[in-house]
């Protein structure tokens, strides 16, 4: 019952939900004319936040600040030392990103634009260690298989070896993910992969769990370097979806930390560096 009434809470707090209510109810205090003042107010409000939150710009600076607390995973030269720290890891940690239900269609073109950018580096880092086993996480939804198994699939038709897969089918989110990783590895380190925006949210969750995490974030929706120009400083459909998952991701990280689960307990759950 908490679960569901969180994701009920958390769906309307999103910019295009919240605006549309209030832009709803502005409206209706301005027809019934009982305060046309306050209706004008919330009308006006909820339009220039909806303008805010498909702009281009603003989306890049609502979600950037996430995405650059850990580095990504330099790219694998052959004949150069790997990082020490990814050497060391025995698992690579998936997290679930979603997928679609369509027979008969190939697991990669099931999952979500985010789950496949996790997939992938996955399977990239699983390619230089051979002897590291993959995590694979997400329930089943609706009458399709589990996502975990749909990520599964994608990484086997990237030649990963079915026996070096693990599943985890019961949890339903990040912090019953950090649950579920932390009894199946026990103390030994873990290369985690999500998405680079869910990245600070994951791992703060993990260390709670006394899982010894190396950030391996994926799925970049900013990048440092791209040119400037004048589109930049437009509106696009995208913006607002980048716009909601940094929303949505400060509002998990603020409800996490409200309950305490973002506390390192010890130095056990210190990532590795």
């Amino acid at each position: 019952m908490l679960f569901a009434l969180k994701k009920f809470i958390s769906y309307w707090l999103m910019p295009l939900p919240f605006c549309l209510v209030a832009l709803a109810a502005g409206i209706a205090l301005i027809r019934r004319g009982k305060s046309p003042r306050l209706g004008w107010t919330l009308t006006v409000s909820a339009l220039l936040l909806l303008m805010l939150a498909s702009n281009k710009f603003v989306s890049h600076a609502l979600i950037r600040p996430l995405e650059t607390q850990y580095p990504a995973i330099p790219e694998i030269v052959a004949d150069q030392p790997l990082p020490r720290a990814l050497v060391s890891s025995h698992y690579i940690v998936v997290l679930g990103g979603g997928n679609g239900y369509s027979p008969g269609t190939s697991a990669i073109n099931l999952l979500s634009n985010a789950a496949l950018a996790r997939v992938a580096e996955a399977v990239r880092l699983l390619r230089v260690l051979p002897d590291a086993k993959l995590i694979v996480s997400g329930p089943p939804v609706g009458a399709g298989a589990a996502h975990a198994t749909v990520l599964a699939r994608a990484a086997e038709s990237l030649g990963i070896d079915r026996a070096r897969i693990v599943y985890i089918e019961n949890a339903r989110d990040t912090e019953e993910e950090s649950s579920a990783v932390s009894r199946l590895v026990g103390d030994a380190p873990v290369a985690l992969v999500t998405s680079a925006w869910h990245m600070p949210r994951a791992m703060a969750l993990f260390r709670n769990a006394e899982v010894r995490a190396l950030a391996c974030p994926a799925d970049f929706r900013t990048h440092a370097c791209d040119p400037f120009g004048w589109n930049d400083l437009a509106w696009e459909i995208s913006a607002l979806e980048r716009s909601s998952l940094a929303v949505r991701e400060r509002l998990g990280f603020a409800w996490a930390s409200l309950r305490g689960k973002t506390k390192a307990p010890g130095t056990a759950g210190s990532a590795i560096h």
